[in-house]
């Protein structure tokens, strides 16, 4: 019998209120049940927001470095079990232990970061206009904060988005995706074992419509945070907007990596098949388009077939798997249909079919894809396919590649292959995006700079780095006149 697991609420591990569970599933093998998690409803996050709004009066008076020492111990934990926590991510989500190593290093990154931060949470002190009186500002937390976030980064994003909330005094009321819920029941347990106060921290499972709704449109959530599709955020959007709710949204990408003549060919081979088949392609940072120039379309794309089809395909916890399944059935059908896509948009030169054989029967596998002849401005090449598809483009010039990948309407990641610091620099410049990388893929963020994009990935927030503490937290501007007498400023001062 699978083990049936509950939402945490109130400072309990406690039983949905519809008494109805669902099952997560291994995506390698279907028939391994990993558990039966609460399908929620509102009356849950109606108590969950009840209870974080009394942890909040607790953890918001919490000291913040005594926060910062918290969370801290958190990372610590997160050390201690960081192969257990990998290896409970890639029987949920999939992708292989290499990667998933790393998602949960880059939340131990995270939490020793937000540690640090809970010392910095600056104001300014300026001088004041008129005599004998003091002028400050000081970071408030906001109060609740909902947490949305998706599959593929089980414990990265999550940790993004909770450890700044709960340094900068927040409590926390956190939806998971329902594909990856035993990897946040994992990260809620060590929150808790660390020393974040129960009421501080709530976790209600379930499904978008059930729970992730109802907690957007929550009038005592004032904070929403959410990380998925580009059409779930604009209807978070409109919500939050009329109902005056602070937002920050992470949505999708359609990234490009540009090659040009002069780069250093090995590398930007090394670059394209980590940034496109790594995690399935199921990232909002996965180079789904790659630029080739004229002088070397040809050549590089003959190494890059034969590198591609040596990938080897997989359950992502053995050690010679190269790249895990796609995330469930409704994953792979849609990159079926951009497959019949591809048949009269470009070449299919290879993949392009649900991968079979020994060990791939009963999971959701699709083999690694490489389109040619992809025309700019195509639905290949505008279009986020989230899986491991890659259209190859030709270009003439960095003036055609630069309106090559800002024609989209997204703008997260751009990678440019190049020994020239000048067509570094413009490539800094003039690509539209909130990420770019040279000699690097489009896909490698560090837990201590911002990330996040422009046009339709986002809406101006960013995760990570310093911006993120400034997004869960406001300004209080703080006058001290003791001068004994009414002064009235621009009045009496001129």
């Amino acid at each position: 019998m699978p083990t049936e697991f509950r939402n945490h609420i109130a400072g309990e591990w406690v039983a949905p209120s519809t008494g109805a569970y669902f099952e997560n599933r291994n995506p390698a093998d279907v028939d391994d049940v990993i558990g039966r998690f609460p399908r929620s409803a509102a009356a849950d996050v109606d108590r969950a927001v009840e209870s974080a709004r009394k942890g909040f009066r607790i953890w918001s008076r919490t000291p913040g470095p005594a926060r910062g020492a918290i969370l801290k111990r958190a990372g610590d934990i997160m050390t201690e079990r960081k192969e257990e926590i990998a290896r409970a991510a890639t029987r949920e989500m999939g992708k292989v232990l290499l990667e998933t190593r790393g998602d949960v290093q880059e939340g131990i990154d995270t939490a020793y970061y937000a540690a640090t931060e809970g010392r910095r949470l600056f104001g300014h002190t300026v001088p004041s206009e008129l005599p004998d009186k003091w002028a400050m500002t000081y970071r408030r937390p906001v109060g609740v904060t909902g947490i949305v976030t998706p599959f593929n980064f089980p414990m990265a994003i999550p940790t993004w988005k909770i450890f700044p909330a709960l340094a900068c005094g927040n409590s926390v009321v956190f939806k998971p995706a329902e594909d990856v819920p035993h990897t946040a029941h994992l990260y809620v347990e060590i929150l808790l074992e660390a020393g974040v106060p129960p009421q501080a921290l709530q976790l209600v499972h379930g499904f978008g419509e059930d729970v992730g709704a109802p907690l957007v449109s929550h009038p005592d959530v004032p904070v929403i945070s959410f990380t998925g599709s580009t059409e779930t955020g604009r209807v978070i959007g409109e919500i939050c907007g009329r109902m005056h709710k602070r937002l920050s949204l992470e949505m999708g990408g359609k990234n490009a990596q540009i090659v040009m003549p002069d780069a250093d060919m090995e590398l930007a081979l090394d670059g394209v098949l980590w940034g496109a088949f790594g995690t399935t392609g199921q990232r909002c940072t996965a180079t789904s388009r790659l630029l080739l120039h004229d002088d070397i379309h040809d050549a590089f794309l003959e190494r890059l077939l034969a590198r591609t089809r040596e990938l080897r395909l997989g359950d992502g916890s053995k050690a010679d798997t190269d790249v895990g399944p796609l995330i469930h059935e409704a994953s792979l059908r849609t990159v079926e249909s951009y497959v019949e896509i591809a048949r009269s948009e470009g070449e299919i030169l290879c993949g392009g079919a649900r991968a079979r054989g020994d060990g791939l029967e009963n999971g959701w596998f699709f083999e690694p894809t490489i389109v040619a002849g992809v025309r700019a401005g195509s639905r290949l090449a505008t279009e986020e396919i989230f899986g491991p598809v890659l259209s190859v483009i030709r270009f003439s010039d960095f003036d055609e590649a630069i309106r090559i990948n800002n024609e989209v309407r997204y703008g997260l990641s751009s990678s440019v292959y190049t020994t020239d610091v000048r067509t570094s620099f413009r490539a800094f410049q003039e690509l539209d995006n909130g990420i770019t990388y040279v000699n690097a893929p489009t896909i490698g963020a560090e837990a201590h700079l911002p990330f996040g994009g422009v046009k339709e990935t986002g809406n101006g927030h960013r995760e990570g780095g310093w911006e993120v503490y400034e997004f869960y937290s406001e300004t209080k501007v703080c006058y001290l006149d003791y001068s004994g007498k009414l002064q009235r400023a621009q009045i009496d001062n001129y």
